[in-house]
């Protein structure tokens, strides 16, 4: 018998029953019966989907929207109607004796007052946006951070009998419009240990203690976590130091030195400070006379190993920071290719745009915006070069082996230029080789009899 027995049903049939007669349908006890478990399983269905919205939302009050956007995901047809921010109140009737009827008691509005009334401010919609509250900790001027005048007022009030009275002029009193920069101010030792950096880059003592001392001093800036608030000063140390001291390779190899310490430091976020580091970098590479007035062979090679650091540097800044400043890469492979291509600068100048086209932009640079201006390159450059003579050989050399460190780049796996030649014909490939990038560098690639590297070389003639 237990087996026959019906569920029991939570809702009343009765409700049922009262909607079918309002709309003229007559339903026996057994569809009546099957219908009031179908309402029913709805029901619990959008109450339990009610329930979800309102846990995720972080509340323990079941609200109009709940039920709302559970009819939505259910796909019935939505509540129409308004929410009212008002409390409730409900009123009673009598439909018999002991039988109280509650309602809800509606206000009654005079249309004539509505009609006459004003329409409503359009409301704002809702919308999200970022500003920044602090930039190395100093507050912007934007209108997201305000600063109140009342402050401000207080904190430029002359105090005391010996007090500036110009300062109520500059607090506003006075009707004046401007008010007082505000200064970066950093602790005394910070101010204390980056004088002491400055002394020990700077000795250019030969002695060993002071060499240590250059060296430790290196070390520090390059580990120490607490150099975010120098960063703007170390910057503008190293731009001044190379504008003033271009004339001593000492003081700029220790600035590129103090700029590569900088950015190995992982604990400074150097990223707006990028293209301000790169312009004294640019300079070193690409300027026209590096150091004194000496001429020595050792003061050559000195000028070149301080443009070849620079570039490795330049290149340094380009990977690291290239990702968040996608203007930064092609901007420094831009003005290295500009100098590169201009016939009447020095080799000097024209080996670091070299080397800096090969850092900052990688190998497709040097294929896409080097291989196919190399002959014009060799006739316009390199050819009057070898032809001045013994004097100039030394830089002859250098130049050249800068163009073919940056044409080996290419195809370097691991710092090992891959070499494969698998029965091709070399002899073929020198020759279109030498017709490409002209006699004086495809001959020297030529010679190296790499069947790679001619490949890569080959694949850019489409491009002239």
């Amino acid at each position: 018998m237990a087996a026959n027995e019906s569920p029991k049903l939570l809702w009343n049939t009765e409700n049922v029953r009262d909607v079918a007669d309002s709309i003229g349908i007559s339903l026996g006890d057994e569809p009546l019966r099957v219908l009031t478990q179908d309402v029913e399983y709805r029901i619990g269905q959008v109450i339990i989907e009610s329930l979800r919205f309102m846990r995720e939302a972080q509340r323990t009050t079941l609200t109009v929207q709940d039920v709302s956007q559970a009819l939505r995901v259910l796909d019935v047809e939505p509540l129409y109607g308004y929410e009212s921010t008002r409390p409730l109140r409900y009123g009673e009737a009598s439909l018999g004796p002991g039988q109280p009827l509650f309602y809800i008691d509606d206000e009654e509005i005079d249309f004539e007052k509505l009609i006459n009334a004003p329409l409503p401010k359009v409301p704002r919609d809702m919308s999200f946006t970022a500003h920044w509250l602090a930039v190395e900790g100093v507050q912007p001027s934007i209108p997201q951070n305000p600063t109140t005048a009342e402050t401000s007022s207080k904190d430029l009030l002359p105090k005391g009998p010996g007090a500036n009275p110009a300062l109520a002029a500059l607090a506003g009193n006075d009707n004046v419009s401007f008010r007082p920069s505000v200064k970066h101010v950093i602790s005394k030792e910070l101010t204390l240990y980056f004088d002491k950096i400055q002394v020990a880059i700077l000795d250019d003592d030969p002695d060993e203690e002071k060499t240590r001392l250059r060296q430790a001093a290196l070390a520090s800036v390059r580990s120490d976590p607490g150099l975010h608030q120098l960063l703007p000063y170390f910057v503008n140390f190293i731009t001044n130091q190379v504008t003033h001291r271009i004339d001593d390779l000492f003081v700029l190899r220790q600035m590129m030195e103090l700029a590569e310490a900088i950015i190995q430091n992982p604990s400074l976020f150097l990223d707006p400070y990028a293209s301000a580091l790169a312009a004294p970098v640019l300079t070193c590479m690409l300027s026209r006379k590096l150091g004194g007035t000496e001429d020595g062979t050792d003061a050559v090679q000195d000028q070149y190993r301080l443009r070849e650091l620079a570039a490795s540097l330049l290149g340094l800044i380009a990977r690291k920071y290239g990702k968040t400043n996608a203007h930064l890469r092609p901007k420094l492979a831009r003005t290295c290719l500009k100098h590169f291509l201009d016939p009447t600068r020095s080799p000097a100048v024209l080996f670091g745009a070299i080397s800096g086209v090969a850092a900052a932009g990688g190998p497709e640079a040097v294929r896409v915006l080097v291989l196919p201006n190399l002959k014009s390159f060799d006739a316009a450059v390199l050819q009057p070069l070898h032809e001045k003579g013994e004097a100039h050989s030394l830089e002859y050399e250098v130049l050249v082996g800068g163009i073919m460190k940056a044409i080996e780049s290419m195809v370097e796996v691991g710092g090992i230029v891959a070499n494969g030649v698998n029965g091709a014909d070399l002899g073929r490939e020198a020759e279109q080789v030498i017709d490409f990038l002209g006699p004086t560098i495809g001959q020297r690639v030529a010679q190296m009899a790499n069947h790679t590297l001619n490949q890569a070389i080959m694949s850019v003639r489409h491009l002239e």
